[in-house]
């Protein structure tokens, strides 16, 4: 299994009745092993998330079902992560 950064960027869309959806979500994520850290940015802006899988293709379908992307409320990229400290 790889680690892949998620970034989610806020849309013009975004609506905070999205946020408990997508908390659930991660939380599922979470009971599945594949959620290594998720956290948000102080300015409001999006967040990110840290997840594993076993390529990137599988990372994209994997985030892809998250509900922030599902209703256009972010835009999220997935890039592979490796941590190097």
């Amino acid at each position: 299994m790889r680690k892949y950064l998620v970034m989610a960027m806020r849309t013009p869309r975004f609506d905070d009745s999205v946020v408990i959806p997508h908390k659930d979500w991660l939380a599922q994520v979470r009971a599945n092993g594949q959620l290594v850290e998720t956290g948000k940015f102080t300015d409001g802006s999006g967040g990110a998330y840290v997840i594993t899988a076993e390529n990137l293709a599988a990372a994209q379908d994997l985030v892809h079902t998250d509900p922030i992307h599902t209703t256009g409320a972010s835009e999220l990229t997935v890039y592979e992560w490796e941590i190097t400290g």
